[in-house]
């Protein structure tokens, strides 16, 4: 693992990228919220800002409104190295807002504006598909599957990565207002669940994917299936649990000031991704894999440190001086 070289595979991130609106002030409710600072997110985007912020390559496949916010949005990930030419414009749906409270625990409170937005509206037709097979990691979350034709461009997206190759990265992120019922959301989710390679889930998807209340190695193997070369079970700041066919085991947090968990998690898997994606054999070797892993986590804790995803997302040198911090 090249510690100080830059990753040179792509890894593509599929699915929605929009502006959250965030309260001036935090731990109250969105209609006590004074006012709102926007701030660019969604999780597949802030993945793909993670890896290009950690030196590596990617590129983001999506819908953006042919409008202010959704050229703002595209302006970012270029600023920040992202590959662009998979992203699409809709000139009749908007760029999808979601306005996010952050409460007094720091954890989050969500309010969507999509009806349509512009990321439902992907349609296979769109797909940059010389883009989707170059990848050599093909990332992506669920919310693309609530609607058609953005879940037949997902399903197609995936197909095409796959047959070309890629290793296929899954993080559901599940947010509940925006599925019809917990039913269709676990049902859905569910059904690309044994296409990918790597899967990481939270604690709470965890829950609410098993039925169960323990967050144990059992009940996270009940996720398994053969075709999977990595489960993650994100445990906020408790670490987090790693199985494979051979071996499980757990890595710890780091105890940092959380201000803000946003984009923690796409954090952590920005990280993983770069590191493996031009050396999948860590996959298979435990003590590469918690080395991986170990970083991973810093560069989790490192963004709940600041308010924002993008904003936070760190840079190697960041991650590496609290992975020694950590150690010493």
């Amino acid at each position: 693992m090249a510690v100080n070289g830059s990753a040179s595979g792509l890894i593509v991130s599929f699915g929605e990228m929009l502006i959250d609106f965030v309260p001036t002030v935090s731990g109250v409710s969105l209609a006590e919220a004074p006012g709102f600072l926007k701030a660019p997110g969604g999780a597949p985007a802030n993945v793909a800002i993670a890896v290009t912020r950690l030196g590596g390559k990617s590129a983001f496949v999506g819908k953006l409104g042919d409008d202010e916010f959704g050229h703002m949005l595209a302006g970012i990930l270029k600023q920040n190295g992202v590959q662009a030419d998979g992203i699409n414009f809709d000139k009749g749906a908007r760029t999808a807002l979601a306005f996010v409270t952050l409460r007094a625990d720091g954890e989050r409170e969500f309010m969507f504006y999509r009806n349509p937005s512009a990321d439902m509206l992907l349609t296979p037709d769109e797909l940059n598909l010389d883009l989707i097979r170059s990848a050599k990691v093909f990332h992506y979350g669920s919310i693309s599957l609530i609607v058609e034709p953005c879940r037949a461009a997902h399903l197609k997206a995936m197909e095409v990565a796959k047959e070309a190759g890629a290793l296929l990265s899954y993080d559901p992120n599940l947010r509940l207002p925006l599925w019809p019922s917990a039913e269709e959301a676990r049902k859905q989710i569910k059904s690309i669940w044994d296409k990918a390679d790597v899967i990481k889930v939270s604690d709470v998807e965890l829950e609410f994917l098993t039925g169960s209340d323990k967050i144990d190695d059992e009940s996270a193997m009940s996720l398994w299936h053969p075709n999977l070369k990595l489960l993650l079970v994100t445990l906020g700041e408790k670490g987090c649990n790693y199985y494979t066919k051979k071996f499980h085991g757990s890595v710890e947090a780091f105890h940092v000031k959380t201000v803000d968990t946003t984009g923690a998690g796409d954090s952590f898997v920005g990280a993983l991704l770069t590191k493996i994606v031009d050396d999948q054999a860590i996959l298979e070797d435990e003590a590469r894999l918690k080395e991986v892993l170990r970083f991973s986590c810093a560069c989790g804790a490192i963004t709940t440190t600041k308010k924002g995803a993008i904003p936070a997302l760190p840079t190697e040198a960041e991650a590496l001086t609290l992975l020694k911090a950590g150690s010493s």
